[in-house]
């Protein structure tokens, strides 16, 4: 997973904001708060992680699924780039 290696800090840091989200639900569900500060609480926490998901399933097309070394626009990258748009704003 070289893609990771390479974005290591930039992910760890979405890994981080996430917790922080999740632990911010946790707060608010031990104080009892309004039920919509839940549900906004979590609305972020699932967009935060379908970027992060977003994030790494781009890298694993671009780099295990498309050989960016052979035909930088061939059909197969193309399909690929559709299959990353479809599933950005699928995810986020």
């Amino acid at each position: 997973m070289a893609h990771t290696t390479k974005d290591k800090k930039k992910l760890l840091l979405r890994v981080r904001r996430l917790r922080g989200q999740l632990d911010s639900v946790e707060r608010a569900l031990e104080k009892e708060e309004d039920c919509s500060v839940v549900l906004q609480r979590l609305a972020a926490c699932r967009g935060a992680l379908g970027g992060l998901l977003v994030e790494i399933l781009e890298g694993h097309v671009r780099q295990h699924i498309v050989d960016p070394d052979k035909r930088p626009r061939s059909p197969q990258t193309d399909a690929a780039e559709e299959l990353i748009d479809v599933i950005r704003s699928y995810l986020r």
